[in-house]
């Protein structure tokens, strides 16, 4: 299905006069926001919030490091180690709930929905104020971190159970007719194919840990979020540091999620044997 006819099955193609209607609606949107931009920006200048003096604190070498380097650096570590371990998980638990073993099916079902249904700040408030009382209690960082793998790997499973499914039956059967087992047939013909369909899933699912790593303040990890809270704080530049993390959480959920546009269009140009992916984002009732 092309991305056209897609567009189509969700709301038909605005004629000459519906595109007229969007263009004016267009051009008020953005006019509206030019002038809350515009407004906001008086009363931070009339409240000397844009005085120099408060955005040089920026430039001394200690806050560059306490923000940028140890609270991106800390964020990033966050991400990074639930990303390498949440998904190939995922990938266990996509062929665990695709498996024809009954109970490895169930039990592999059961993680996905649940973790699925599960918000990540109740599962983060588990690890913190419920574990500790059974005598269970980690350091800081893995309170985040295992939380973010725990609902990561339940949505990233589905990710991948949906790329399998995407690829052609077709291949199953020209594999197996050439005398391959099930296994050799997944691992060998199946999986390349479907790690193609969904990588740039797999990037998207990137930005989401990165945004779910702000929760980091709940136990107090040193990422970025909580890094700028600190810097609040002792310094009381709220409106300014706010401002910078959010300029920075923009850049870089900006630049991941132009990178899994580009492997999508790239990989949707070489991809003629696949079917839709299609991702079930809800937790089943």
């Amino acid at each position: 299905m092309s991305a056209d006819a897609a567009t189509r099955v969700l709301f038909d193609e605005p004629g000459p006069r519906g595109l007229a209607r969007i263009r004016v609606v267009t051009v008020v949107a953005l006019a509206v926001v030019a002038l809350l931009v515009a407004g906001a920006v008086w009363q931070f200048a009339v409240h000397g919030q844009l005085a120099a003096y408060r955005w040089q604190f920026f430039t001394y070498g200690a806050i560059v490091k306490f923000l940028v380097v140890d609270g991106i650096g800390n964020t990033f570590l966050a991400t990074g180690v639930s990303a390498v371990v949440a998904f190939p998980l995922g990938l266990v638990l996509a062929l665990g709930r695709l498996s024809p073993l009954r109970p490895l099916s169930v039990a592999s079902t059961a993680w996905i929905e649940f973790f699925r249904s599960m918000p990540m700040i109740l599962v983060v408030y588990a690890f913190l104020l419920a574990l500790p009382r059974f005598g269970l209690v980690f350091p800081v960082f893995w309170m985040l971190v295992i939380p973010m793998i725990l609902v990561s790997s339940a949505t990233t499973a589905e990710v991948f159970r949906a790329g399998i499914r995407a690829v052609d039956r077709g291949q199953w059967e020209a594999a197996q007719s050439l005398g391959m087992g099930t296994g050799l047939v997944m691992t060998q013909v199946i999986l390349p194919q479907a790690f193609r369909i969904v990588l740039p899933n797999l990037l998207t699912g990137l930005v989401s840990l990165l945004k779910d790593s702000t929760l980091g303040y709940v136990v107090s990890y040193g990422e970025l979020m909580q890094q700028g809270k600190e810097l609040v704080a002792y310094y009381h530049y709220m409106i300014q540091t706010y401002l910078v993390i959010a300029l920075v959480y923009v850049l870089i959920n900006w630049l991941l999620t132009r990178l899994a546009a580009w492997l999508q269009v790239r990989i949707g140009t070489r991809r003629t044997s696949a079917r839709p992916i299609e991702v079930d984002l809800e937790p089943a009732q």
